[in-house]
């Protein structure tokens, strides 16, 4: 009776290549042979069979077995050691996969050389062990440090060697660590250095004499050495081989070793007895980079300053011997590993979502430059980044935590930044003189110490432009999402091209009267006393408070309130759930005359009654156009703080410190910016911003199709009918029109352009000097300065500022939203949800009223 085989294929004479999903075996002169395995073959035999069958040598050759491995999900690859009749009972088993349409069998061919026992300085010995031990073998990460092809510079395969070296890591190294000043008897030790560098070279597959005039043993080498890396070196820098012991402590790793990228085409990845690191975190990053892309994990057998033991995971359960021991080097801080075994022989039957040792430190690593280029990465972004990256999918809480982690590398610590901030004001004040900045602490009982409360901050700058803009200003107060619960608060010009104009910042505790009363206080104080300016904001009761209060310098005529018809809107919406009413309500808003606004609210009245009388409970000057007086400019909203408020979103999540400088930094931006567009319309002989041109453009063209009739040449009284049939009438010499245009925006409407053109009277008198371009280069003229490096500020000598307990966020994970969610969240246009039963809104089938009736 015949016994059952299972055809298995060979591969040799080539090169085993592993990406993130696969594993191939390419070469050139790659040898493929077919064999019949018996089912109940054992691993001898599999052995004796390969040498019968491919003709090599097995006093000179030993066979280091590998098979192509499915996981779990049938789609990718991972290489699996053959090593026992275990394993080779596994990889026949795969006959039965349904997703395997062959058995692939890579064999590498190793050269058996002579014992090496000869100890190099604080090194271990090397020697060669006996062919059971094939644990050291190519799996896709880089090569073994066990059996190496040589790879000298004859690049022959029959120079291969097969190395090992002792793993007792219970050793002193100390005399390893601390190297030997003295010079190097190399004629006396010929034999000894020649045994030795034959060592690296199966070690680390390349040779370089220290004295060769190519060989850079610094810590920042040529750009031409990045040309052509070394075969061997994936996650190894690339250092140079040394002829000389003591040289070895040279070869440091830096921050251009590409670790992070590895390639399929350098094939190595193993760290190096040797190697040397900038530090113990250099040298932990490098090895969880390396777990990460072997897909192995490793748990920490000892850590201290001096030393950092690493040993596999699996090496009780699967007799894994990869471990790693390296110590600082003495009177450094760099780490060298003094016993390396590796890679590993284990093999993981699937792989996690998640990798342990990709932890929130390394998380932080990678995406500081991410955090640096936008603020407001979102932790889904680092999840997409990390498994575009890595192939694994961390957890959110992870992600959460690497970003914070980022934050606190690139921009200091919360809590410390409170204190560091009175001296960073004063390193903006040292060459920035005439900003204006006002603190509110409280006292403690500790001696020369204070609890922070409040800061109020404005640059000279900004203080000097707003002097040429419009009289308007637009406050909003939104959140900041570190550490602290503080509110930031925001005082919003507009210039003359109808741009946001940043004026003053603050943080304070919250909303409130008090906060809201101190910040209205600290602008009039110190940043403007110009009468007669429109503050446009919500209607927040701190806020309505603070701008009837005589004593502030915001009553009435020192200045006018307004109201955010967006907002109005938004309550109005909330409170009668009425789209179409809600339209109307903006449509009156918006109505330039009286007439039109009477007509919506008419409208509104017929449809509920109960909506006019809450819209009548509201002064109409503070929210209607008609009856503004030509307070706001025709500004409705507190859009221009808002935006602002967008822009500062990423920095909101950053230390105080961090968002003052933003501030000034993100202002000078917009300075340098319009500065040089005022300045090119200057120069080009431009009267006007482009927001009023255009608005002009349109109101010339609309004049030219009027009809004029003329009552007073004197006083210039006109008589203008529009192409709708509708009549109004312009007064020259007032600068005015019933329409009421020209004293909503402050420049001239198609009724007085057409009057202009009659009388053939210059109509750019009519346009307000806010909107001429000298005042909008005026606004942006001043300058910024940079700030001095930190340690060239003056020294702070006032009381420790100390950052308020009460407001500290407790509890870990994502902070909960602190916004008001109101209508003004719905996307507009969004399809609302229509009952399939009743046909109504707001709810489906499953929740409708009227399912059982209808059933």
């Amino acid at each position: 009776m015949s016994i059952p085989t299972i055809p298995v294929t060979c591969y040799y004479n080539g090169q085993i290549l592993r990406s993130e999903t696969d594993v191939k075996y390419e070469g050139s002169e790659t040898v493929i042979e077919p064999l019949e395995v018996p089912v109940e073959c054992t691993f001898q035999e599999l052995i004796d069979m390969i040498y019968l069958k491919t003709t090599i040598d097995k006093r000179r050759f030993k066979l280091v077995l590998i098979c192509k491995y499915p996981l779990r999900s049938g789609k990718k690859f991972q290489p699996y050691p053959v090593r026992d009749d275990s394993s080779v009972r596994t990889m026949l088993d795969l006959v039965n996969t349904p997703t395997i349409e062959e058995i692939e069998l890579y064999i590498k061919v190793v050269r058996v050389k002579a014992q090496v026992n000869q100890s190099v300085g604080g090194h271990a010995d090397i020697f060669v062990r006996d062919n059971s031990n094939v644990a050291q073998f190519d799996y896709g990460c880089g090569l073994c440090s066990g059996p190496i092809p040589d790879t000298g510079p004859n690049g022959d395969d029959e120079d291969n060697a097969d190395e090992e070296r002792n793993d007792e890591y219970g050793e002193d190294v100390d005399d390893e660590c601390d190297g030997d000043d003295g010079d190097v008897e190399v004629d006396r030790q010929a034999s000894f250095f020649r045994a030795f560098n034959q060592v690296l070279e199966n070690e680390q597959g390349i040779y370089v004499s220290a004295q060769a005039p190519y060989c850079d043993v610094s810590n920042h080498p040529d750009d031409e050495t990045l040309d052509e890396p070394s075969p061997v070196a994936y996650h190894l820098p690339l250092t140079p081989h040394f002829q000389h012991v003591e040289n070895l402590h040279n070869a440091v790793a830096s921050s251009w070793t590409p670790w992070v990228e590895p390639t399929t085409a350098n094939s190595s990845g193993e760290f190096v007895i040797g190697q040397v690191f900038n530090s113990k975190s250099d040298l932990q990053e490098a090895a969880k980079i390396y777990s990460i892309k072997a897909h192995q994990e490793y748990v920490v057998v000892a850590s201290s300053k001096k030393l950092l033991v690493l040993r596999c995971k699996k090496a009780e359960e699967c007799q894994c011997q990869w471990k790693l021991r390296a110590m600082v080097i003495k009177d450094t801080s760099l780490f060298v590993i003094n016993k390396y075994t590796g890679p590993h022989t284990c093999v993981n039957p699937c792989l996690n979502r998640d990798h342990h040792q990709l932890d929130s430190q390394l998380v932080s690593t990678h995406i500081k430059a991410l955090i640096q280029a936008q603020f407001s990465l979102s932790t889904a972004a680092i999840q997409a980044s990390v498994m575009d990256k890595w192939g694994y999918q961390i957890s959110y809480k992870k992600a959460l935590d690497g970003k914070h982690k980022a934050i606190r590398q690139l921009y200091g610590d919360f809590s410390q930044s409170y204190t560091e901030l009175p001296r960073l004001f004063l390193g903006i004040e040292q060459t920035n003189p005439g900003c204006a900045v006002v603190w509110k602490t409280c006292e403690t009982n500790l001696p020369n110490t204070e609890i922070f409360q409040r800061v109020f901050w404005s640059f000279k700058s900004s203080i000097e432009g707003f002097q040429h803009c419009r009289p308007v200003m637009s406050i909003d107060g939104t959140h900041l999402y570190g550490k602290y619960k503080d509110k930031l608060f925001i005082a919003m010009g507009c210039d003359g091209n109808n741009q946001l104009f940043p004026l003053t910042f603050a943080i304070t505790e919250g909303e409130n009267t008090d906060s809201w009363g101190w910040f209205l206080a600290c602008i009039r104080n110190e940043v403007t006393q110009r009468a007669g300016i429109c503050v446009i904001s919500d209607r927040h009761p701190g806020i309505m408070a603070a701008m009837v209060d005589p004593y502030l310098g915001w009553a009435i005529p020192f200045a006018y309130h307004r109201i955010c018809m967006r907002h109005l809107a938004s309550n109005f919406m909330t409170r009668f759930k009425d789209k179409i009413l809600k339209n109307l309500v903006c449509r009156a808003a918006l109505a330039s005359t009286e007439r039109k606004f009477k007509k919506h609210m008419n409208t509104i009245g017929r449809i509920n009654s109960a909506a006019l009388q809450w819209l009548e409970a509201v002064p109409f000057q503070l929210w209607a156009l008609s009856h503004d007086g030509g307070r706001r400019y025709g500004l409705m909203t507190t859009n221009i703080s808002e935006v602002f408020n967008s822009v500062l979103k990423g920095a909101r999540s950053l230390p105080v410190t961090a968002l003052v400088q933003l501030t000034f930094f993100r202002l000078n931006s917009y300075f340098v910016a319009r500065r040089e567009v005022g300045g090119n319309r200057l120069a080009s002989s431009e009267q006007f911003t482009p927001y009023v041109d255009a608005q002009i453009q349109g109101r010339v063209v609309k004049a030219g199709s009027m009809e004029i009739v003329l009552y007073d040449h004197v006083k210039g009284l006109f008589h203008v009918k529009s192409r709708s049939g509708r009549t109004h009438r312009v007064n020259l010499h007032e600068k005015t029109c019933t329409c009421v245009k020209t004293l909503i925006y402050g420049f001239l409407c198609s009724h007085i352009i057409s009057a202009c053109q009659h009388r053939c009277v210059d109509f750019r008198l009519f346009v307000e000097d806010y909107y001429t371009t000298k005042s909008y280069y005026d606004t942006w003229a001043p300058l910024f300065h940079p700030i001095f490096n930190e340690d060239e500020w003056p020294l702070y000598d006032g009381t420790v500022i100390l950052p308020p307990d009460s407001m500290r966020r407790f509890g870990s994970g994502r902070p909960k939203s602190t916004r008001l969610h109101n209508e003004m969240d719905v996307r507009e246009g969004k399809t609302l949800i229509t009952c399939g039963l009743c046909k109504q809104l707001d709810h489906n089938r499953r929740s409708c009223k009227n399912r059982n009736q209808a059933q």
